[in-house]
C-alpha cells in the first residue's frame, strides 16, 4: 500500500463531488457487454453511452444539458449489426464520433448539430478491414481524420476516414488479444498491451516493434498502457497474487520500471485517464465504486497517490471530459461521467481556491480542437505537436465543419495508373498503330465485297447457261 506520506502539491485537497439527481442523466440502460472498455465518451458538446439494443449495435449521443429522465423512444445511433464495443469523439470534431463493434466494422458518424432527433442509421464512412470483431477505437491526437482500431484478430489497422482507406496494417505483432492501445502527444508512436503480458512502443509508419518489456505485469488479467507527455508509459495490472499494480517505465530502458505500486486485491480492470497538463492520473476501476488519482512527478517514488473519491455504487464505465469541457470559475479540474445500471452520473473533481479569479497555474494551455496536420501529411510521414489554447476566458466552440468522406474508386485508380505509365507519347503512338489497323480492316472488307460481287455474277451467268440447255 501507499505510505500516506504529507507532501507539498496543489493537487493535495483536490476533492470529488457528485452532482444532484437532476443533473444526471437517468432511465438508460447502459450496455452489459462484457469487453473492458470504458462504454462512454464526452466531449464539450455531447455525452454518448453504449446501450443495451435488441438485434444489432447501438450507443446514445445525449446533448450535455439533456439531463433527467431519458425517454425510451430516444432516438439512438444504431447502425451496427452486433453490440458496439468502443466508442471514441474525434479530437477536431465535436459532432464526428467512432464506434468499433462485434459486426468486426468500424463506423464513422456525424452528430447533428444539436443532437439526434431520429435514429441515425447511416453512418458517413464504413470501414470495413477486421475479420473479428473491433474492441479499441482511437482517433489521432494532431493529424485530422486517421483512426486506429484494434481487434480480436490481433489486428491493428490504421485509417485515413476522409477517403475510406485502411492505410496500414499492423499484422503479426501480437500474438493475442489486444487489451489497449494509446498514441503519444504527437502521434508518431503507438503503445499497446496485450494478453501475452507484453507492453509493446510501435513505429506504425516503419511498421515495426521499437520498444517492449514482456511480463509487464505477472498476472493473467487485462493490462492498460497509456503514453504521458514525457514520452514515459503508465500501466496498469495485475501481480503473480492478482494484486492490482500501477507501474511507470521510460521506453529508453524496458528492462526495469521507473517504479510499481501494489494496489489492493479487487479484480476489476483499472482504466486509466490522464490529464497531460496537470500530469494527474485518475484510476477508475470497473466494478469499484471509487476513483483514486496520483500526481506523477520527477522525484520518488515518481507516482504520488493523492486521494481517491469514493461513492456505493459501483461503476459499470466511466467518460472522462476533455479540459476545454470544464468550468474554469469553479476551479473544475476533471469531469467524469460515471456509468451505473440505470443512469449516468456527472462526478466534478475542483481544486478548493478562495480566490475567483482565473488560476493559471491549474489551466496551463490545453489541447484545442484545431489539427496540426492533415491526414495525408502524417502518412507521408510529417508529425505535429498539439495546437494549444488558452482556457482563460472559457472555451468558446466553434463551428465545425461536415466530415467529407471522399472514397477512391480502385477501378479509377488502375486506369490512372495506367495512363501514367504509359505516358503522352506511348498514347499518341498506339492512336497511330489503332488508325493503321483500321485502315487493313475495311481494305480486306472492300477485297471481300468485290470478291462476292463477282461471284454473284458468275452465279447469274451460270443459271443463264442452264436455261438455254434444258430448252
Amino acid at each position: 500500500m501507499f505510505k500516506r506520506v504529507v507532501r507539498a502539491s496543489k493537487f493535495r485537497h483536490v476533492f470529488g463531488q457528485a452532482v444532484k439527481n437532476d443533473q444526471c442523466y437517468d432511465d438508460i440502460r447502459v450496455s452489459r457487454v462484457t469487453w473492458d472498455s470504458s462504454f462512454c465518451a464526452v466531449n464539450p458538446k455531447f455525452v454518448a453511452l453504449i446501450i443495451e439494443a435488441s438485434g444489432g449495435g447501438a450507443f446514445l449521443v445525449l446533448p450535455l444539458h439533456k439531463t433527467g429522465r431519458i425517454d425510451k423512444a430516444y432516438p439512438t445511433v444504431c447502425g451496427h449489426t452486433g453490440p458496439v464495443l468502443d466508442i471514441d469523439w474525434c479530437p477536431h470534431n465535436d459532432q464526428v464520433i467512432a464506434s468499433g463493434s462485434e459486426d468486426c466494422t468500424v463506423m464513422v458518424w456525424q452528430i447533428p448539430e444539436n443532437g439526434l432527433v431520429t435514429n441515425l442509421s447511416e453512418p458517413v464512412v464504413v470501414l470495413e478491414g477486421h475479420s473479428k470483431r473491433v474492441g479499441i477505437i482511437t482517433w489521432h491526437p494532431t493529424a485530422r481524420n486517421v483512426l486506429l482500431s484494434a481487434g480480436c484478430d490481433n489486428l491493428i489497422i490504421i485509417w485515413n476516414v476522409g477517403t475510406g482507406e485502411a492505410m496500414i496494417q499492423l499484422e503479426e505483432m501480437h500474438p493475442d488479444v489486444i487489451f489497449s492501445a494509446c498514441w503519444n502527444r504527437n502521434g508518431s508512436l503507438i503503445c499497446t498491451a496485450c494478453k501475452d503480458k507484453t507492453i509493446r512502443i510501435i513505429d506504425p509508419r516503419k511498421e515495426e516493434v521499437i520498444g517492449e518489456k514482456e511480463k509487464a505485469h505477472e498476472g493473467a488479467r487485462p493490462m492498460r498502457a497509456i503514453f504521458l507527455s514525457d514520452g514515459n508509459i503508465f500501466t496498469t495490472g495485475f501481480s503473480r497474487m492478482s494484486e492490482r499494480q500501477l507501474a511507470l517505465w521510460n521506453p529508453q530502458a524496458m528492462d526495469e520500471p521507473i517504479t510499481v505500486h501494489e494496489m489492493d486485491t479487487s479484480n476489476g480492470v483499472l482504466l486509466p485517464f490522464y490529464d497531460p497538463d496537470t500530469s494527474v492520473v485518475y484510476l477508475c476501476g470497473k466494478g469499484d465504486s471509487s476513483i483514486r488519482y496520483f500526481e506523477i512527478t520527477d522525484e520518488a517514488p515518481f507516482v504520488h497517490y493523492l486521494n481517491s473519491f469514493a461513492s456505493k455504487e459501483p461503476q459499470r464505465g466511466m467518460g472522462y471530459m476533455p479540459k476545454r469541457g470544464l468550468d474554469v470559475n469553479k476551479c473544475e479540474i476533471a469531469r467524469f461521467y460515471k456509468l451505473h445500471e440505470r443512469k449516468c452520473e456527472p462526478i466534478i473533481m475542483t481544486v478548493p481556491r478562495k480566490s475567483d479569479l482565473f488560476q493559471d497555474d491549474l489551466y496551463p494551455d490545453t489541447a484545442g480542437p484545431d489539427c496540426a496536420i492533415e491526414a495525408e501529411d502524417w502518412f507521408e510521414g510529417k508529425d505535429g505537436e498539439p495546437i494549444l489554447i488558452s482556457l482563460k476566458n472559457g472555451y468558446v466552440p466553434g463551428k465545425n465543419r461536415d466530415l467529407k468522406v471522399v472514397k477512391k474508386n480502385i477501378l479509377d485508380n488502375k486506369l490512372s495508373n495506367t495512363t501514367e505509365k504509359t505516358g503522352p507519347a506511348n498514347k499518341c503512338a498506339s492512336s497511330i498503330k489503332n488508325e493503321a489497323k483500321l485502315e487493313e480492316v475495311l481494305k480486306e472488307i472492300k477485297s471481300l465485297k468485290d470478291l462476292v460481287s463477282s461471284q454473284e455474277k458468275r452465279i447469274i451467268q451460270l443459271e443463264e447457261q442452264m436455261s438455254k440447255i434444258s430448252i
